[in-house]
């Protein structure tokens, strides 16, 4: 079970904190101070060292101790507006970056022709070798976490502080192996986890205080400071597990993906005091094990993060295990990953003056140059001015253009007055569309270590990780820009961008779907299927064979999908909520819809079947969750956890005004799946039923999968149920809630010699 921190804690914490301060001092010890080019335009800071520049190359460049880091966080934070009036101007700028090769904590260069990547795969089915299924992920070979993994034989579930595991295999015997309680800070909870082989590793938030001593101060002073731990139990010894490493790695876990034994975790910490930056460290037992190199581009942005990526390796007796590289930037958002790059996305913030900016601006850039030329001439003499103040020389142009107006006739004064709220609505929707941008980060990860490519930046904002793809030397982005400005009001619509190696844009289709949002999208080699909705479900197949994508063909259809799954080549299934339009002409959401559409013909795409899971409380964690559904074409099974709310219109109250508990049902639907005929439900696995709880609504942490012949469904702190995979018949039920008993707790290997 959890502990409290204890005061014993508080001296080994100190010591912990002198050594943090003394790594502080040589941060990136054996790195090379970074270059700075461009004009010194941040010098109000006499003392700063490394006074920031403002240049357009991006160049990627090295703190190489802390005092230069302060320094250049102090310069753009006493500079801010400079800042500011340049960040509006520098326009997209992109670059290819390589670093020296890699030394522990710092980059490695990508070699003379940079990293190459491999084509995205998304297969038909799940993997499955020999027999089993495993978690659903967005791309062949790219693990991605989960509080449930399996390996044919044994299943390990993570719940609270517990990790459980269960001899699953006959499914007759199904037996808790064993149910390890994990010694964490009471409150935390083992968030998922990766299973290689024999080993597994897995990831918890801590969110503790530690003990930094300041500069130049002498006592250390207690400061909050998150932690991801990365903890690696070897499990070949299924009912005595063994903590080999517990990896502490700075900042809040974000996500983290596992290739092959290596694991790539992105932790963001927020830079809260530029004063007295807490550096980002990967720490074990208390001490120090790697120290990041931090990077930054030349070009600054007005806000910053320390984002983290750390690579585990989990061979036992690897030379470097450990590697970490830290990039400051926004704080990461949405994370795509390929066998060979790591797609860091965020929305792109907006300088903090920037409407008040904006209003000189386009005065200046719209108004002025459709004025008469004199005219445009007399106001530039008056903004040259160096002995007016802003609100004199306002007086001046203002008075100059009532003159020049005066002079003119009625329809010469109409004409002029057209023309500027023509250029200016041009002008207000360019900047209201720019205020939504995407900033794409491409890392390069594998054997050559971690290495920075490029940057790019697309107008709009992602839905989530299956709005980017990357195929071949493309990287594919699909996004909805939604925006308001005074001459077209509200404006919706979507887009979908092609880059290319360099991050550049080289192709691009916009305007999909006015009025409409993405509700999902899924990239499968050269095509792109996306759903957009308002009030009806338009379906959309998107040829991306060249560099210019375009709409190869459309299907209207009540409801929506939230998740599109790849059934073959000519075949894409579709699970969301179905809709109808109610008596007040507004869209009502229904039931869970399962919907299977037929491509073969691209430019007329079909719809071969649909299956509603009625009911307007009806929710399934696929909508949100793709870890949450299990599909094996081979096994020709569809399962997805379903949660019917027959009460969800609100509260209900008996003629004597008690309260009437709540009814819900949870469980699995169980389909089969045919691509001519559609789909056939096998029947459904119930896991709770009428259960008067209101915390029984939704289908949290829940899971399904397959070993042999048997189909296995997982509800956190409740059971797995076996049943026939073909016929659903019941096998046999194992309860993994608390049993009750004395939980043992497994040793450091240090302490077992």
């Amino acid at each position: 079970m959890a502990k409290n921190s204890m005061l014993g804690m508080a001296g080994i914490g100190i010591a912990a904190a002198i050594g943090f301060v003394f790594a502080l001092s040589s941060l990136g010890s054996t790195l090379s101070p970074p270059e700075v080019g461009g004009p010194n335009v941040f010098d109000n800071n006499k003392e700063s060292r490394v006074p920031v520049a403002l240049t357009s190359t991006q160049t990627l460049k090295k703190f190489s101790t802390v005092d230069e880091l302060q320094d250049f966080l102090l310069s753009l934070d006493l500079n801010r507006g400079q800042l500011t009036s340049f960040y509006e101007r520098r326009g997209d700028v992109l670059a290819v970056i390589t670093t020296e090769p890699m030394r522990e904590g710092s980059l490695s260069s990508p070699g003379e022709d940079g990293a190459q990547s491999a084509p995205s795969i998304i297969t038909d089915s799940i993997e499955s070798d020999p027999d089993y299924s495993t978690t659903n992920v967005q791309v062949q070979g790219v693990d991605e976490p989960d509080f449930l993994k399996n390996d044919g034989k044994y299943i390990y579930i993570l719940s609270g502080d517990r990790v459980t595991i269960v001899d699953a295999v006959p499914s007759e015997k199904a037996t808790v192996v064993s149910k390890i309680a994990l010694d964490i800070l009471e409150g935390q909870y083992l968030q998922n986890m990766f299973l290689n082989n024999d080993t597994l590793l897995i990831f918890y938030q801590e969110y503790s205080r530690d003990f930094v001593i300041q500069e130049y101060d002498f006592a250390p002073q207690e400061i909050s400071q998150p932690k991801t731990h990365a903890m690696v139990l070897d499990v070949s010894d299924r009912e005595n597990p063994q903590v080999v490493n517990d990896y502490e790695v700075s900042g809040n876990y974000n996500n983290a993906r596992m290739i092959g034994s290596q694991v790539y975790l992105v932790t963001t910490s927020d830079l809260y005091d530029y004063r007295h930056p807490v550096m980002p460290l990967v720490s074990e037992q208390g001490k120090t094990i790697v120290k990041p190199a931090i990077y930054y581009f030349d070009n600054p942005e007005l806000y910053y993060a320390f984002n983290t990526v750390t690579s585990i390796d989990l061979v036992s007796g690897a030379q470097n295990p450990v590697n970490s590289s830290t990039f400051m930037m926004n704080p990461a958002s949405t994370m795509y990953v390929s066998e060979d790059n790591i797609y860091i996305a965020y929305d792109k913030n907006q300088p903090y003056y920037y409407y008040q900016t904006n209003t000189r601006d386009r005065f200046f850039d719209v108004v002025v140059p459709l004025l008469p030329n004199d005219v445009q001439e007399k106001i530039r003499d008056i903004e040259r001015s160096n002995e007016l103040s802003p609100s004199e020389k306002w007086d001046k142009v203002s008075e100059l253009l009532q003159d020049t107006y005066n002079r003119m006739s009625e329809s010469e004064k109409s004409q002029l007055f057209g023309d500027i709220q023509d250029a200016l609505a041009l002008y207000d929707e360019r900047i209201a569309k720019d205020t939504q941008t995407t900033v794409i980060h491409k890392i390069a990860i594998g054997q050559e270590g971690i290495n920075y490519i490029a940057k790019g930046e697309v107008p709009g904002r992602l839905l989530n990780q299956f709005s980017m793809d990357e195929n071949d030397n493309r990287f594919r982005v699909a996004t909805t820009s939604e925006f308001y400005s005074p001459h077209s009001g509200s404006t919706l619509y979507n887009n979908v961008y092609v880059l290319d190696e360099k991050m550049e844009t080289v192709g691009k289709l916009e305007e999909i779907a006015r009025d409409e949002s993405i509700y999902s999208a899924r990239f499968m080699d050269e095509r792109l299927y996306l759903v957009t909705f308002e009030r009806m479900d338009p379906f959309f197949v998107i040829d991306l064979s060249d560099d210019n994508p375009k709409v190869l063909g459309e299907l209207k259809l009540p409801g929506y999908s939230n998740y599109l799954h790849p059934y073959d080549q000519n075949h894409v299934i579709g699970i969301g909520k179905e809709t109808k339009e109610n008596s007040y002409g507004g869209v009502e959401i229904l039931g869970v819809k399962v919907a299977l559409f037929d491509v073969s013909d691209v430019r007329n795409p079909e719809v071969v079947d649909v299956y509603e899971i009625s009911g307007p409380g009806t929710d399934s964690e696929v909508l949100y969750d793709h870890k949450a559904l299990l599909f094996d074409k081979s096994k020709n099974v569809l399962s997805i956890p379903v949660s019917i709310y027959p009460d969800f219109g609100g509260p209900r109250y008996s003629e004597d005004a008690s309260y009437i508990e709540p009814k819900a049902w949870r469980g699995f639907y169980v389909f089969g799946v045919d691509p001519e005929a559609g789909f056939n439900l096998r029947g459904t696995v119930e896991h709770f039923k009428d259960t008067g709880d209101y915390y029984t609504y939704g289908m949290q942490g829940s899971r399904s999968f397959y070993i042999g012949d048997v189909l296995y469904t997982v509800t956190l702190n409740n059971a797995i149920k076996m049943n026939d995979l073909q016929t659903l018949a019941e096998i046999n039920e194992l309860e993994i809630g608390p049993t009750g008993g004395i939980i043992k707790y497994p040793m450091l290997e240090d302490s077992r010699k």
